[in-house]
């Protein structure tokens, strides 16, 4: 313990309803926040599996009007916020819930915070620019993996100019995040383990790199464990409900983590990798990226990773601490092969050509400077087509 450490860990206004049957609690949470009524923002693919249908049921019990939103794109992007808004705007709706993954969360919550800040979205990028605080803003994640339920941060991409970019601050919160794991029992396996690798993606580096501290170490940590322990299952089975649930409170509890650590270098990549033509699914760059970033970071603070392999299962008794560090990366290349993702970026399109493109981008994002191992342009582009 390094008792020179002082730290700041930010005030976290959210409401976190957990467990089996938690959706059910949605009516009261809206009024509870003097809601009268809402917008359910979410995409096509969840309207056509019927979890849109399940959750207006949920408030039509309640006898509160209320409207949909069902058309938000794989990436959240500026266009489909205005769509959002402007249908807010005509239905008189007064607060706004987010259902399914990081997209729609996340299209949620610039909807919420566009209706009262008005200028450009362009001037709120960055970290605390907001002018006036949203109406309320309700989080059903449908995924186990963005931690956006419970995240000071909306990513989108600005249509404008094809990249995607942050909004963030105290004021995006939701208000209420309400994590039923039942929503996530018909997650494809494929999607299962994407997201998945995001969660662990997240625990991972707010974990390990220079910014971790005391709060976010216990909850990262156990995040680790819950995904190590709980992934393939849930993967393998969907239908599993021990692990649908052990993932959910793993993606959560690493969604909280992050928020005072920010992440590292796989995050820094997956943005502009998700950018522009390349549009790759954020968890798959993060899954791909992740244990080649691990295996650069490594020396920079062998313990933390000695840490992480512990807490991925390894045995690392007698080891010494370079070989114990590297069975973290031997545990994610593992997990990764079990869960079917084992194919590179190339894969998904990313070439040699566009690797300096998507660096020069990388290389701006806050997370570098957070990354454990000060991390040149070089390096970052070594890591990158490495994944090719």
């Amino acid at each position: 313990m390094d008792i020179s450490q002082g730290f700041l860990f930010p005030p976290l206004p959210i409401e976190i309803v957990f467990g089996y049957g938690a959706i059910e609690r949605l009516p009261v949470k809206l009024k509870e926040q003097h809601v009268t009524k809402p917008l359910v923002v979410t995409d096509r693919g969840l309207k056509e599996a019927g979890l849109l249908d399940e959750v207006t049921a949920i408030i039509c019990k309640s006898d509160m009007p209320f409207a949909a939103f069902a058309d938000v794109p794989q990436d959240s992007s500026t266009t489909s916020i205005t769509s959002a808004l402007e249908l807010l705007e005509a239905e008189g709706c007064d607060g706004v819930i987010g259902l399914g993954g990081g997209s729609a969360l996340d299209t949620a919550k610039a909807v919420a915070f566009r209706k009262t800040n008005t200028s450009d979205i362009s001037t709120y990028i960055g970290l605390n620019k907001l002018e006036n605080p949203p109406l309320p803003i309700f989080a059903i994640p449908t995924t186990a993996g963005t931690g956006s339920e419970v995240s000071y941060w909306a990513v989108f991409t600005d249509d404008t100019t094809r990249v995607k970019v942050s909004v963030g601050g105290y004021w995006v919160f939701p208000k209420v995040a309400i994590c039923d794991p039942m929503m996530t029992l018909t997650l494809p396996a494929h999607l299962t383990a994407a997201t998945g690798m995001d969660a662990l993606t997240h625990a991972i580096e707010s974990y390990t790199n220079d910014s971790y501290q005391p709060i976010s170490d216990i909850l990262a940590y156990r995040a680790i464990e819950l995904i190590g322990e709980y992934l393939r299952p849930a993967v393998t089975n969907g239908k599993d409900r021990r692990a649908r649930y052990g993932m959910m409170l793993g993606s959560m509890l690493a969604g909280i983590a992050m928020n005072p650590t920010r992440l590292g270098i796989a995050h820094a990549l997956a943005m502009p990798l998700g950018s522009w033509d390349l549009k790759i699914p954020h968890g798959i760059a993060n899954g791909i990226l992740l244990p080649h970033v691990m295996e650069f970071n490594m020396v920079a603070n062998l313990q933390r990773f000695v840490k992480v392999a512990e807490a991925l299962g390894e045995q690392t008794q007698g080891m010494g601490m370079r070989a114990a560090a590297e069975r973290s990366v031997t545990a994610v290349r593992q997990l990764l092969t079990d869960i079917g993702l084992t194919t590179g970026l190339g894969d998904y399109g990313l070439t040699e050509a566009k690797v300096l493109s998507v660096v020069e981008e990388a290389m701006k994002s806050g997370n570098i400077a957070a990354n454990t191992r000060q991390a040149a342009k070089e390096d970052v582009t070594a890591i990158c087509l490495a994944t090719l």
